[in-house]
């Protein structure tokens, strides 16, 4: 009978990291639809192998940087690896989608490797993992469930500074300061993206609690995971409200991501909250997406998919939110979450952008003007995902 409670949180963490997994389709369907036709290949191609090399990376070196011993009392420490290994990815999609367009396959690889096996897990290690910085000046002790600071933040940092290393795609920003609309190529594959993204946010949020083979605890995920739902939902309607007053028109690119803005705002604290907060919560990170594209924008940022405002902007704010509506919870203060936030986002934005400065001194990140005219899928890909639409040369 002691076999029980170990049987149900092994099978709980298999099936968490499984959802997890679905939120690889669903960057690649996202980023796919968001692209024009003639870079839809190479998207999908990048994604693929980001999961497979930020994947193998993790086992080979960045688990034991992250958590120490490969191992676990309450389940298998298969079951255990898999599920932190469904995260490291994600962290590099964020990247991914936000350069789309202009860069290379081959340094974006070289990036998820050191991504994969030194950057991510040194983050992990410092907020959830062994913490070699305990006892230091820069000790944290951060509440952050699954990721709006660790993942989401990280990302979109390493984005931020991707982005301004390779700048922005041609012909995005007029030399007048106009801003050239670039249309998603395919909405339904925008649409299909974000609700499994939505879905797999079930298993990031709710897998985090760790076991589910108590009564308590599996009130807990249930909580969790309705928390999660409800700020999704709070977003996409905001956003939804936002543009009609706005423009007069539902933009649902937009309300998609106020939707994955919401999550990302639940990430931190989706398990400390009753189930009105999130409402809340999701509702401003749904505004602050909205905000965060045209600042990006205005300062000539080009985030083809919006990942600065969902994931850096919104991670903060999710990580803070527990600051603000938990502090009396577990020894959590507002400074503390701060706190988690600047160190991480420090190293996380330094180290990419000495990573991803050397990668490109050496193999260059940017593709030529005239690739990137003519299409990644052709140039880097050999095989177009539409051959036979005529591609806009643009």
């Amino acid at each position: 009978m002691d076999s029980i409670p170990f049987v149900i949180d092994t099978l709980y963490a298999l099936f968490a990291m499984t959802l997890v997994i679905f939120m690889v389709p669903g960057f690649a369907m996202l980023e796919a639809g968001i692209v024009r036709t003639k870079n839809v290949t190479s998207v999908l191609t990048i994604n693929i192998l980001i999961y497979s090399i930020a994947s193998l990376s993790f086992l080979l070196f960045g688990y034991s940087l992250a958590f120490g011993d490969f191992g676990s009392d309450n389940m298998s420490k298969y079951a255990t690896f898999l599920f932190q290994m469904a995260f490291v990815g994600k962290a590099i999609n964020i990247i991914s989608g936000g350069i789309s367009e202009r860069t290379r396959v081959v340094p974006l690889l070289l990036f998820t490797i050191i991504m994969g096996s030194i950057l991510y897990p040194i983050a992990v290690n410092i907020t959830w993992g062994t913490d070699f910085l305990k006892n230091t000046i820069f000790n944290i002790t951060i509440h952050d469930l699954a990721g709006s600071t660790v993942i989401h933040s990280t990302g979109g940092w390493a984005l931020l500074a991707a982005i301004l290393i390779i700048g922005a795609r041609n012909g995005r920003y007029t030399k007048e300061g106009g801003i050239k609309v670039i249309p998603a190529s395919n909405i339904p594959l925008v649409t299909l993206g974000a609700f499994l993204l939505w879905i797999g946010w079930f298993g990031f949020n709710g897998g985090s609690i760790g076991s589910m083979s108590s009564k308590e605890n599996a009130e807990l995920v249930a909580l969790t995971i309705l928390n999660t739902n409800t700020a999704g939902l709070s977003g996409a309607i905001v956003v939804a409200i936002i543009m009609q007053i706005m423009f007069k028109k539902f933009d649902i690119t937009m309300i998609l991501n106020g939707a994955l803005g919401g999550l990302v705002s639940i990430t931190a604290g989706a398990d400390l909250f009753n189930i009105y907060m999130p409402i809340l919560i999701g509702t401003i990170g749904g505004i602050l997406v909205v905000f965060g594209v045209f600042m990006f924008d205005r300062f000539k940022i080009d985030d083809p998919v919006g990942a600065l405002s969902v994931h850096l902007i919104c991670g903060i704010w999710g990580t803070l939110a527990v600051g603000i509506f938990a502090s009396n919870a577990d020894n959590i203060t507002f400074l503390g979450q701060l706190k988690g936030v600047i160190v991480v986002g420090v190293f996380a934005f330094v180290g990419s952008y000495m990573v991803l400065y050397i990668i490109n001194k050496t193999v260059p990140l940017r593709v030529k003007k005239d690739q990137e005219i003519q299409g990644l899928d052709v140039e880097e890909c050999g095989l177009e995902a539409y051959p036979e639409f005529k591609r806009a040369f643009s």
